[in-house]
């Protein structure tokens, strides 16, 4: 399959064209309009430093629907407990920055550039990227980001400093946007981790029904709060 050249204006081919792995094209760029675009269409960017810009839509696709969120009794207790306090948007720089320095394991380096840290806060102060946040005492114990657009949210990426941080993050932002009437968590590629919690696999087709289906909605667009209490 042909990896296609982006032009100027912010469209995509239909994802069916990409190739086994997943890439569709190269080029464009990382404003709010493109990456409002992609993610409207089920792509999203992934490329190293040095790259171009490589937009992605893999087949399958890994997925949790808010209402199958599993959650172990070890990790209910901790949830439930006053270990974490778990905010939403009170530190987005900081949460994308140290996602960009977390260890992965198979990886060198990261993906999460200075460009894309930039474009993604852009998206932050537009009202459309989010950040849960994880803290101990007046540390920043974990958490993560990702985009909202719809009843959908597209996780990107999540960090810990301490044991089960990211986690209570994790379970207490699927619990919120359950209560939200989102249908859709977008996981993008198959973990171990996120298994765990009951996401799983589905043919980029049905990814995509589901997604129309996610759009339909009005976009909760601004700062997010939590609506309910730890547990």
């Amino acid at each position: 399959m042909p990896i296609y050249r982006l032009a100027s204006a912010p469209v995509f081919p239909p994802p069916s064209r990409a190739n086994a792995e997943g890439l569709l094209a190269w080029g464009g760029d990382l404003s709010v309009d493109w990456l409002l675009a992609a993610y409207r269409s089920g792509i999203f960017p992934w490329y190293s430093e040095g790259q171009p810009i490589l937009w992605w839509s893999p087949d399958p696709r890994m997925v949790l629907r808010p209402a199958d969120l599993h959650c172990p009794r070890r990790l209910e207790r901790i949830v439930a407990s006053d270990r974490f306090t778990v905010t939403l948007d009170r530190a987005f720089r900081r949460v994308i920055e140290a996602c960009s320095t977390a260890p992965r394991e198979g990886q060198c380096g990261t993906w999460i550039t200075p460009d894309m840290i930039a474009a993604y806060t852009r998206l932050h102060e537009a009202g459309y990227a989010h950040s849960v946040e994880a803290w101990s005492g007046d540390q920043l114990a974990g958490g993560l980001y990702g985009v909202s657009l719809g009843g959908c949210f597209f996780g990107e990426s999540m960090f810990t400093n301490a044991p089960d941080a990211s986690k209570t993050a994790f379970v207490r932002l699927v619990r919120q946007l359950d209560t939200w009437e989102f249908g859709l968590i977008d996981c993008q590629m198959h973990t171990e981790h996120l298994a765990r919690f009951g996401a799983h696999e589905v043919p980029r087709k049905a990814f995509l029904a589901m997604l129309a289906n996610g759009l339909r909605h009005p976009t909760r667009q601004g700062t997010w709060t939590y609506d309910l209490q730890p547990g």
